[in-house]
């Protein structure tokens, strides 16, 4: 099976605004669909890539009825895990709506703009949170903030750069209700 887009992850999550795909390190992921990932044994790559040989849970006929799938993206309405799943059901819909290539062209975009932060404002602790607002915030809110960012922080050094930054996209989030940091599920 030919596979076209390996940073699109089987369930709708996209691995280009992932903390994981992000990184120059050893622990890097190519995406759901990489070689590496497939070999991992997730659930979703047995039954869609391994078994019906589809490349996403929406293209499969049984979606609508499928228990795991859809667990998921309840799940996925509440906690988060190394990812940020806040706009899981939101992206599926999208897709379902509009086709994977329009999502594909606003994932690029979401794209060039977390790698614009992490370039200029990561002091080396900010990746996920960056993710997280490249995942959740409009597009136009962040071009926007890296605008006045940009701005307001000409000359400075990264750690103050990224100070900048944050309180933009922290005051935008305030504004909006986005909540920019991983939900995690409480052990009680």
């Amino acid at each position: 099976m030919r596979i076209r887009y390996p940073e699109m992850g089987i369930c709708g999550l996209s691995c280009q605004l992932c903390p994981m795909y992000h990184t120059d390190s050893k622990s890097r992921c190519e995406g759901c669909k990489s070689e590496s990932r497939m070999a991992l044994g997730c659930p979703f790559i047995t039954c869609a890539i391994k078994k019906k040989e589809i490349e996403s849970c929406w293209e499969c006929k049984d979606s609508i009825n499928c228990e795991k799938w859809r667990k998921h993206r309840e799940a996925g309405g509440k906690f988060d895990s190394f990812k940020c799943y806040q706009k899981l059901e939101e992206d599926i819909n999208y897709i379902q709506e509009n086709g994977f290539e329009e999502y594909k062209k606003l994932q690029n975009i979401r794209e060039e703009i977390l790698k614009d932060m992490l370039s200029n404002y990561n002091e080396g602790r900010s990746k996920s949170y960056y993710c997280i607002a490249a995942t959740v915030m409009k597009i136009e809110e962040l071009k926007q903030a890296l605008i006045r960012a940009e701005e307001n922080s000409y000359g400075f050094d990264i750690k103050s750069k990224s100070k900048v930054l944050h309180s933009i996209l922290d005051e935008i989030a305030r504004q909006e209700g986005y909540y920019l940091r991983l939900r995690k599920k409480s052990r009680l």
